[in-house]
């Protein structure tokens, strides 16, 4: 089974018809495209992890003073925390867990690295991605133009 992977990258570009190239230009672009789409999601993602890090990091003393709890985006209430040393930490599929703010700290600092991993990882995929995108589009620029110059080359000799 490798060596069919190994012969399907190794498949010249050149040898390919403009309708191949066509399809495979097709699916680069889509490729390139939910990968982008991913990257924007792991992106956001790792914002609000520092955020959350942010929030966690400069609590205090100070912290209890009233603070505002969102209800919903645009609906708060006045709210005062009882013990500012502690936070409810959502670690993922509905699952929350109390912990002191310097183990939370330490869990999103954790996340915020791993998003950072993988974001520097995607974005080779798509840098690999649309090198190979430019390169299908160049091959397939250059077949178009070689067919249209074709038959326009014979009429020119003809006149």
């Amino acid at each position: 089974m490798a060596s069919r992977n190994s012969q399907q990258e190794t498949v010249s570009l050149d040898s390919l018809s403009a309708q191949q190239l066509t399809a495979v230009k097709k699916q680069l672009d889509e490729e390139v495209e939910h990968l982008s789409g991913s990257y924007q999601q792991l992106a956001v993602a790792q914002a609000k992890f520092k955020e959350c890090l942010h929030v966690v990091s400069t609590a205090g003393p100070t912290s209890l003073d009233d603070i505002l709890v969102p209800l919903t985006n645009s609906l708060y209430v006045k709210g005062k925390l009882s013990e500012p040393d502690r936070v409810i930490v959502d670690v993922g599929t509905g699952f929350f867990v109390e912990k002191d703010t310097k183990s939370a700290a330490e869990f999103y600092e954790g996340k915020v690295k791993e998003l950072g991993a993988n974001i520097q990882e995607l974005e080779a995929i798509i840098q690999n991605k649309s090198n190979s995108l430019r390169i299908v589009e160049e091959v397939l620029r250059q077949k178009v133009l070689a067919a249209g110059a074709g038959p326009g080359a014979g009429q020119a000799q003809a006149a």
